[in-house]
């Protein structure tokens, strides 16, 4: 089946959703408020639009009933399907707040952000269309391999958007829904906590490597345990491409590991339902205290490079 899907927020993830729906044959709808970035998906293959409202008039279906109201039959054929792909917090309400005027019960919303999952719940009871929270893990990589994907929301909404899904994602397999809304986001807080852990652990066995009694290829470690050992991973390769790319010392990578907010939320939910996180509470302390001179943080520091291409604070900065 073949859908129509407007995709607002043109950044690094938003454009790998609009390649991957165009690849799998789905048309797609394109805004951003840079203009270029709107005439970069254009070129693509995208439908270019020139706002908001523009970007929802030009879906098929984007209409209401004649009389004014959407179809209550609760099929949603003929709704319009955006997906929001906008750094979490304000720049969500404010385009929520814009589309607004002319959603119907019939449109679904997916918001692909990093958003917290009680902003989620809350946009979803507000908002007259179908509220998908979509929790997104892969990084930059996804534009190849595909995301895995997290969602929430009503199960109707999402069968419909089942057809984007796959083509966001590795697959079939790399997507499910995770329950009712606020749910998909619930569970990519989670896993970032989850991954805040993994990365202080490799970081902390990487580092007394480091220090200890030998004098080790660090890339050689990382490459042999890849391939067959216990704790072989994603994150383990890239540990391996770090010390390629940077040296066994990580070369002039900063001791100071950004980011936080998805830490500070597991651990915050976790308090209140009264869950020990021993691990991912102590990696977030570690980002938190990145002051001192550190090597695990310092290869921590990359390793958010190597799956997000977030940027490395170098010493000299």
């Amino acid at each position: 089946m073949s859908v129509q899907l407007g995709v607002i927020g043109l950044g690094r993830m938003g454009r790998i959703v609009v390649d991957r729906v165009l690849d799998a044959g789905h048309d797609v709808v394109a805004f951003d408020l840079d203009a270029e970035a709107t005439a970069a998906a254009a070129e693509a293959g995208a439908a270019p639009a020139d706002s908001v409202a523009d970007l929802y008039e030009r879906l098929s279906g984007g209409d209401a009933d004649d009389d004014g109201d959407a179809d209550d039959d609760g099929d949603a054929d003929d709704g319009a399907r955006i997906w929001l792909m906008v750094p979490a917090g304000d720049a969500v309400d404010a385009t929520l707040d814009e589309l607004e005027p002319h959603l119907t019960g019939d449109d679904v919303v997916v918001d692909g952000g990093n958003s917290h999952f009680e902003d989620s719940v809350r946009r979803a009871a507000a908002t007259d269309a179908a509220y998908l929270d979509c929790g997104t893990s892969g990084g930059p990589a996804g534009a190849e391999h595909g995301f895995s994907l997290m969602v929430g929301g009503p199960e109707w909404a999402y069968e419909e958007l089942t057809p984007v899904f796959d083509a966001v994602a590795t697959g079939p397999a790399g997507h499910d829904r995770m329950g009712a809304a606020g749910s998909g986001h619930y569970v990519k807080m989670v896993h970032n906590g989850v991954e805040y852990a993994l990365m202080q652990a490799y970081g902390e066995g990487f580092e007394l490597l480091h220090r200890g009694r030998y004098d080790l290829d660090l890339e050689a470690v990382a490459r042999t345990w890849n391939n067959g050992a216990v704790i072989r991973s994603w994150l383990l390769e890239l540990c391996e491409e770090a010390f390629r790319e940077e040296g066994d010392d990580l070369g002039d990578v900063a001791d100071r590991v950004e980011g936080g907010s998805t830490g500070t939320w597991t651990v915050q939910e976790a308090l209140e339902q009264e869950v020990p996180v021993p691990l991912i509470y102590q990696a977030l302390a570690e980002r938190f205290d990145s002051r001192g001179e550190r090597f695990g943080r310092r290869l921590a520091s990359r390793l958010r490079y190597g799956f997000g291409r977030h940027e490395v604070p170098r010493r000299d900065e």
